[in-house]
């Protein structure tokens, strides 16, 4: 995909000359792009989403397993794709195949990235709870940032030598920002592979460009970016913020560097904040992954 957009073009570049040349990009799994095209209108084929579901054994196991979840109160199991297709509703379910499908595309064996997907789900639950508080935003597209933002780095951790030891450097050091630090070490980063990936599976556009800019908050003002590009940038850390309220981490430097001008970007007040942290605490329980 080559355009006009400055991030395309900056990622085009990236990958026809720079060092992510030499870095794998996985291709789309088949039945994520099968996914992608069953639910590319609004009236989306319930018939051809339990064909995609029952096509893998495990990923039928886990929507199952999800129906039947303490979540959703059955008073009798279901048994069934079809079944559990009823009980999730179509967009969560379509969220859960697309989460199984990525996770199992880019696996990683690292206890540097053992709680990377629960993160990511979380992440994108938020994203998509803040859509929702934005009437000139799609929760769904606000999903599928949050799921994909920091997908370069289990692309990363496959494909560069001693990317685990950056890993740890980068989020050990005062004296400069995460990116910064892979960069040194590897002249590119997650953000930039992220957003490569991104447009190899042929997601959003403004998907891709928001995770690009993930990192770069000088983008909240900056008019070559559309107000969805803008929006899901800011969104994306107070994302991370609530995550990480809810696993009860330490208040990273960037939020504290860029919170109030993200919030500000999306005009949400501290009450309003606090509210959502409370309100995603039971959603971000539910988050189980095998």
């Amino acid at each position: 995909m080559t355009t006009t957009h400055p991030i395309h073009r900056e990622l085009d570049h990236a990958y026809r000359n720079g060092p992510v040349r030499h870095i794998v990009i996985p291709p789309c799994p088949e039945l994520l792009r099968q996914l992608q095209e069953a639910t590319a209108h609004s009236e989306s084929d319930i018939g051809a989403l339990d064909q995609i579901a029952s096509a893998d054994v495990a990923m039928a196991a886990a929507l199952i397993r999800q129906a039947n979840s303490p979540l959703y109160g059955l008073t009798q199991p279901v048994h069934t794709v079809g079944q559990a297709l009823i009980v999730l509703g179509l967009r969560p379910a379509v969220q859960l195949l697309t989460g199984f499908l990525t996770r199992h595309a880019l696996q990683v064996k690292s206890p540097l990235l053992a709680h990377f997907w629960e993160n990511s789900t979380r992440r994108a639950l938020a994203c998509e709870h803040i859509g929702h508080q934005l009437y000139n935003l799609d929760p769904g597209l606000a999903y599928s940032f949050g799921l994909f933002c920091h997908v370069g780095m289990p692309v990363l951790m496959r494909g560069v030598k001693d990317y685990g030891g950056t890993i740890i450097e980068a989020m050990a050091r005062k004296d400069r920002t995460f990116v910064q630090t892979e960069n040194v070490n590897h002249r590119t980063d997650h953000a930039v592979v992220g957003a490569i990936v991104a447009r190899t599976w042929r997601l959003p556009s403004e998907v891709a460009v928001a995770i690009r800019l993930h990192h770069d908050f000088t983008a909240l003002n900056d008019q070559r970016y559309s107000d969805i590009e803008r929006h899901l940038v800011a969104m994306g850390l107070i994302a991370e913020y609530l995550v990480g309220q809810y696993e009860g981490s330490i208040v990273q430097r960037e939020w504290e560097q860029y919170g109030p001008a993200c919030l500000e970007h999306l005009e949400i007040g501290s009450t309003e904040l606090d509210s959502w942290v409370d309100q995603l605490h039971p959603v971000f329980e539910t988050v189980q992954l095998s």
